[in-house]
């Protein structure tokens, strides 16, 4: 993973000295809330619903068992004890107090963490394949890309003022764990012949007016990778609506202008810049890519392992679920749940982020990864020490066998933390689970993904869900639309609504009848819910789901 040099210790240093003089001033009366605002929010602080949140970055969702250490002591030294993993590979402390900010900052600083551009209309957090450096399917490794453009990103003069915010993912295998198609920028690393260079998808967005992004160039290589950056941001920059923040984003500029039309202004800003672009120093790119060099993985009796897949069927179910293939055959990727049926989806106690660093310092190279699906990664584990990584994730109630299951939910905070919301999704998540696991039907059900979020900005991707959930207000009561169908992977579609919405006591039930039609029309147990509905499309589950409406018209 990318080490701090001295030139990013003293930035940050002299960054959070800056903002510890802001917080004195608007403590001491001397700023009001609304001339503290941006100054807030360049620094990760937001007001909430009921209190003030730091959103801090975790770059492309990597960092060590230091970093993890750190972020559970803050939990614990400053907030109530635990941090909120997000979709966007951060972490979420809901409840500091403001004048505790600055020392929060300052212990982020000393493992080099930060919360510079987690908020803002500026370039946000790069976010990257969570299997990065250890899936079997990579071209390679997308870490490396992401820092640069960290790196080019951070205080960039002419892109902290933009329009809106402005999101880049990437991924650098075929399949798409990074959701790219739903970035402002996605990025996907590709090969031509010999030669690594990037497909560059731009105008994807969820929210309130929902886009899957377009191809804007098939291939850039990495020497023109970072001018390419600079001129659609740059175009976007100059054509972007600043009348109405709805339409803000380079989704909207993208659907008025035209693929074509913006294309060729990107092409020409992109030959003004390339010459005066003196090209990355290869000694800094050398260095970032030593940085993620793979560990040294050994060789070890996988007897262990072989054992317990045999005889312990706890732990066979966990590995059959949670594991995913790596590049080295005697490995596993871990994928730890934050999704314990009945809890805050995406939650981890102090004493839990605890033990996941300590197992990533004793079984896993160091390394953890943070997913955009709210979970935990444990890149790099030999086989041999699954069974002991099992076991001391059940014991701190981390062992939940169900990830791509229907309990493996994405959901925002909803109306219980944010003052955008317009309705509860971390209670509407939290029955779900407990209904489906009553039933017993998750493992028979299969890959099923839920999304929901508890407003139109769609924090909780609920258009890229196999089942979306969106939390509306409708005359003081929580309304629930569904949408299906929707997929984030490298087959990207965006929902369909089913129709009008359930209220907070009908929605599970309705989740409910939409399953259960899945399972009597699905063709066999290999076929799962987004196959079934692209097979048959909308009809069979919204005679399911509005059983009345079929009544009525017999």
């Amino acid at each position: 993973m990318y080490h701090y040099t001295d030139f990013d210790h003293a930035f940050l240093k002299e960054r959070n000295a800056q903002f510890r003089t802001q917080v004195e001033r608007r403590l001491d009366g001397s700023l009001t809330e609304d001339e503290f605002k941006p100054l807030r929010l360049m620094n990760g602080l937001y007001l909430q619903l009921h209190a003030y949140m730091l959103r801090v970055a975790i770059p492309y969702g990597t960092l060590n068992s230091r970093q993890m250490t750190r972020l559970a002591d803050i939990a614990e030294r400053w907030d109530k004890g635990y941090g909120h993993f997000t979709t966007r590979q951060n972490i979420q402390f809901n409840w500091p107090q403001l004048r505790d900010v600055p020392d929060m900052l300052d212990a982020l600083a000393e493992v080099g963490m930060h919360a510079i551009q987690t908020s803002g209309n500026t370039i946000r957090n790069v976010t990257a394949d969570h299997f990065a450096g250890a899936a079997a399917d990579e071209v390679a490794d997308p870490r490396p890309v992401a820092e640069l453009i960290r790196q080019w990103s951070t205080d960039h003069p002419e892109f902290q003022f933009l329009p809106r915010k402005f999101k880049v993912a990437v991924t650098g295998s075929e399949a798409d764990r990074a959701v790219i198609m739903a970035h402002d920028i996605g990025l996907r690393i590709v090969l031509r012949g010999d030669a690594v260079g990037y497909e560059v998808v731009v105008g994807g967005g969820l929210g309130r007016t929902p886009m899957i992004g377009k191809v804007l160039y098939d291939f850039v290589t990495e020497d023109d990778l970072l001018p390419t950056l600079e001129a659609i941001v740059s175009v976007y920059n100059l054509l972007g609506r600043r009348d109405n923040k709805y339409k803000a984003r380079i989704k909207i500029t993208l659907h008025e202008t035209g693929i074509e039309a913006f294309g060729a202004q990107v092409d020409a800003r992109l030959a003004q810049i390339r010459p005066q672009f003196g090209g990355i120093d290869p000694a800094l790119v050398a260095r970032i890519k030593g940085d993620f060099a793979p560990p040294a993985f050994f060789t070890k009796d996988l007897a262990p392992y072989h054992s317990a897949y045999q005889y312990d069927p706890t732990f066979r179910s966990w590995a059959n679920t949670n594991l995913a293939a790596h590049r080295n055959p005697d490995y596993a990727i871990v994928t730890i749940s934050l999704k314990a049926h009945g809890k805050t989806p995406g939650d981890a106690t102090a004493r839990q982020m605890r033990l996941m660093a300590q197992l990533a310092e004793r079984y896993g190279h160091d390394e953890l990864r943070i997913s955009h699906e709210q979970n935990v990664i444990l890149p790099h584990v030999h086989r041999a020490f699954l069974p002991s990584v099992y076991q001391a994730l059940k014991a701190e109630g981390l062992g939940t066998a169900n990830i791509g299951l229907i309990s493996d939910i994405i959901a925002c905070p909803g109306m219980d933390y944010c003052a955008l919301a317009t309705a509860r999704s971390i209670p509407i998540a939290q029955e779900i689970t407990m209904h489906f696991d009553a039933l017993k039907l998750e493992h028979d059900i299969g890959p099923l993904k839920i999304k929901i979020s508890g407003c139109i900005n769609a924090c909780g991707h609920h258009h890229v869900g196999h089942i979306g959930i969106l939390g509306l207000d409708r005359a003081g009561v929580e309304n629930y639309q569904i949408t299906l169908g929707g997929s984030g992977a490298e087959d990207a579609t965006l929902g369909e609504r089913a129709g009008p919405g359930f209220s907070a006591s009908e929605i599970v039930p309705a989740i409910e009848r939409l399953v259960l039609t899945y399972l009597d029309l699905r063709r066999d147990p290999g076929e799962t819910f987004l196959q079934t509905y692209r097979r048959l499309g909308l009809a069979p589950f919204k005679a399911a789901l509005y059983p009345e409406a079929r009544a009525d018209a017999a």
